[in-house]
Parts: structure tokens; sequence; C-alpha cells
């Protein structure tokens, strides 16, 4: 298949008109018309870089070539231990019968400390630890499977979480799905599980699927009576509905994303800034941050540069994880990008740098907008070390 007639097909894939795929590129829809019907030719590496990102697919999917993208180099070391932990069927197979089982308390101590790391970005210690905690939680779940039921799931879970973060999508994938399975049958562990489903989903581009499913589980978890819901329930319903409207955003369904934000947002009126039950670290800020990535994936520009603006005065701002606080700042830096405001993006991507490093050094897409940053002549000279540092000079 021509590489004109990929960008149309994945274009069609992420509900975009040839006119939004063309005002992301900062092209006209003409542009877009030529190259998709082979008239015009893409024979520069940056501009098929740039359609790749706004398609949030990888540059080889155009390329139609099994290499790995450029902005990927910043692989993080062991994450194949990870893998292979994950392809392990050791306590099915009754190969680990003589491994000694850590005590349970000792193994929510350290899945604790896994969350903690991820939540401060700390991706490449993270994956460090992965597979021995792994290893551990399933052992002490077979050992007695109702006492070691949370932390295994939790350990899926936070696995799950780094693996997206890394673009290791399939890897995350079996991890989230790991997570669902041992969750069966309690409806709080099913809705915690299902959050880093519905990122998994999103990350793998399957939008219809991650609305229905976060929805189902959203409404799953809901207390009864809203008023006597206990806030970590509550929590976890509108961290659903927040993905489920992410989800939607993907589609291009901007009243679906309207009717579950604000859902969302009345659920984190009842639960407050400055709570991370379920480690979801949900509020009115972490919602209201969600409507920027929502509104950039929308091609609402404006309205997520307004968000953000808005959003990062508050108390709540400095009270979220690292990590949240990066990730944000990377996708303000999009919206920046996308009304023509580089000298901004750049400022934002080096705060998120200095908030997480590992958010920006080893996230594909966090990288991607470096580079795309990078190739503008108005860049300010503060990105250039960061610039160098990712090997994108």
């Amino acid at each position: 298949m021509p590489i004109g007639r990929r960008v149309a097909y994945w274009r069609g894939r992420r509900r975009l008109s040839q006119q939004v795929l063309a005002d992301r590129l900062g092209k006209s829809k003409s542009w877009v018309d030529k190259v998709e019907r082979g008239v015009r030719s893409l024979d520069r590496v940056s501009t098929i870089e740039e359609i790749a990102t706004v398609l949030r697919i990888d540059v080889a999917v155009l390329l139609s070539r099994s290499v790995p993208p450029a902005e990927a180099t910043g692989r993080v070391a062991g994450v194949e231990l990870v893998g292979a932990a994950l392809s392990a069927y050791e306590i099915a197979l009754g190969r680990s019968a003589r491994v000694p089982v850590p005590p349970v308390d000792r193994l929510v101590e350290s899945v604790r400390h896994a969350w903690t790391s991820f939540q401060h970005a700390r991706y490449p210690q993270v994956v460090t630890f992965l597979p021995g905690l792994l290893a551990a939680a399933q052992r002490a779940h077979a050992d007695d499977p109702v006492s070691g039921r949370g932390p295994l799931v939790e350990a899926y879970r936070v696995t799950a979480a780094v693996l997206v973060k890394l673009g290791e999508v399939d890897l995350a994938w079996v991890a989230a799905d790991r997570a669902m399975n041992v969750a069966s049958g309690d409806p709080v562990l099913v809705a915690a599980a299902a959050v880093q489903l519905g990122q998994v989903l999103r990350a793998a581009g399957r939008s219809r699927p991650a609305q229905v499913a976060m929805r189902a589980a959203a409404y799953r978890v809901a207390p009864p009576d809203l008023d006597d819901g206990a806030p970590p329930e509550v929590s976890l319903c509108g961290t659903l509905l927040v993905q489920a409207a992410l989800a939607a955003a993907g589609q291009g369904d901007g009243r679906a994303v309207a009717e579950l934000i604000d859902e969302a947002a009345d659920l984190a009126a009842r639960v407050g800034d400055g709570q991370d039950h379920h480690r979801t670290g949900f509020g009115p800020t972490a919602v209201d941050l969600a409507r920027t990535t929502a509104a950039v994936e929308l091609g609402q520009v404006d309205e997520a540069v307004a968000w953000h603006e808005k959003t990062t005065t508050r108390d709540g701002w400095r009270w979220l994880a690292a990590e949240h606080r990066a990730a944000h700042l990377v996708d303000a830096a999009r919206a920046y990008l996308l009304v023509g405001d580089p000298a901004t993006a750049g400022r934002l991507l080096v705060d998120a740098d200095r908030v997480a490093p590992a958010e920006v050094r080893h996230r594909p897409s966090a990288r991607a907008v470096v580079a795309r940053v990078a190739r503008d002549p108005h860049v300010p000279a503060m990105v250039l070390p960061l610039v160098t540092a990712l090997g994108l000079s």
C-alpha cells in the first residue's frame, strides 16, 4: 500500500477529517488530499514523523518497515525481563513449589514501593523491580488466594501502567488482562484493574472498546447513593469516566467527551483534591487536566490552552504526583505547538523534564513532541540541552 493510502487509512481509523489532519499538521486540506491520492510524495522524514505523531502511530507503520521509530531509542533496559516474568507460568506448571512464599505484609509494602516509584516517574527503577515483584506476588496468591489477591492485582496494575508509559503496549495488555482476570468477582478490584485496561486500550488505538469497557466498569462500581458513597469507590468511578472521555476524544466524539467529563467533575467535587485513592489521583484538578488532553485530541487547541492555564494555578496541581504533572505538561506542549507557539511548548517540555525526567526521556510519545519542537526554527535556546540529551539534535 502506498504511503499516501496508509495516511488515509489511519486518518480514517482516528476519525479525523482531511481538514482536521491538515490543521494539526499546519498544512492545507489540499496538501493532505494530494498526499493521500499519491499526487504529492512524502520525501522528508521530518514530515512523515509529524504525520505519525498526529495519527498516534509509529513511523514504521507509515513506512511499512519492521524498524523501531526514531523516538523510541530511549528504551529502558530490563523490559525484556518484565516480559519474561509475564511469560512465565511456573505456578501453573508447579515449577516453583520449593521457592519460599513472602509474607503478605511484606509483599504489600513492596507493591506500595513500586507505585510510589512509578508516581515519581522513576520508570527504569520500577522496571528493574518488577520481575521479582511479579514472581513473589504470584507465589503469594497461589499459596493464599484470598490475602494474596489484592497484592497480585496491584502488581499487575503497576506493571501495565509503567509499560504503557514506555510504549510497550503489547506487554502492558498482558499485564492489564491478568489484573482483570485475578480481580474477577470483586467489583472494587475489577474497577481498579480496569483503569489500566483503559490506558492500554487507548494506547493500542482501540478507542471504541475502551469507551464501552470504561463506562461499564464505572457504573458497576458507582455507589447507589453518591451522597453516601465512599471516596475510594467514587474516585474509581470518576477515574473510569475520565478514561471513557479520553477514549471518546480519540474517536472524535465531542458530545460524549463533554457528557463524561462533566459527570466525572461532579464526582470529583465530592472527593476533593489531594486524594490518591487506589492510585488514581482523582479530584477536580485531575478532571480539568483531562479536559486539556481531550481538547487536544479533538483539535480544540485554544480550549486546551485555556484549561491548562486555568488549572495549573491551583493548589491541587502541586498535590498531584510528579508523573501526572509531567505527563500533563507534555500534553499541554502539544496544544501550544498546534496554536503556533513553539516557544511556550519548549518551556513546558523543559519544565516536564525538571519535574520528572523519565517522563520525557523514556516515553516515546513525549520524545516525539520534543522532536517536533526541535525542528521549529523558533525553538527557544533553553530546549537545546534537552534535545541534545535525547539524541534528537
